[in-house]
């Protein structure tokens, strides 16, 4: 809310469109990466360095054989029964079959397939049977 904003600095935050929003972003994107010229990351660090003693660096996270964003949606899907596909598919089809531009469409199906080869098929199937 305007009233419990910083006045020292601006937040820039990612957060926000929430309970008691009062519409003065107008629809603007509030992630990344989107398709609408919505924020971008810059590369600048968030904060002043801090003095500190000790061992201090950058350290490299373990990587996993399952270290992706579609191990698990894939996963997930192939548990399911036919019918809980069927009924996922269809789901997910009313939606992606009103987005306006066939780009971010068809990126979205590309996500589904990444999960798993037969969920994008039947996805984009059940998308173009919409989209008449």
């Amino acid at each position: 809310l305007p009233v419990n904003r910083p006045h020292a600095a601006e937040a820039r935050t990612y957060s926000r469109d929430g309970f008691l929003y009062d519409g003065r972003h107008a629809g603007a994107k509030n992630y990344e990466p989107n398709s609408f010229g919505g924020p971008a990351e810059t590369g600048r660090p968030l904060w002043q360095p801090s003095p500190v003693s000790g061992r201090t660096g950058d350290h490299e996270a373990p990587s996993h054989a399952e270290d992706d964003d579609f191990v698990q949606a894939g996963n997930l899907y192939r548990l399911m029964s036919e019918e809980e596909k069927e009924r996922l598919i269809q789901n997910l089809a009313q939606f992606i079959s009103k987005v306006s531009r066939d780009d971010i469409a068809q990126r979205a199906i590309e996500n589904f397939r990444k999960a798993d080869a037969d969920y994008g098929k039947r996805l984009e199937t059940a998308v173009q049977a919409l989209r008449g």
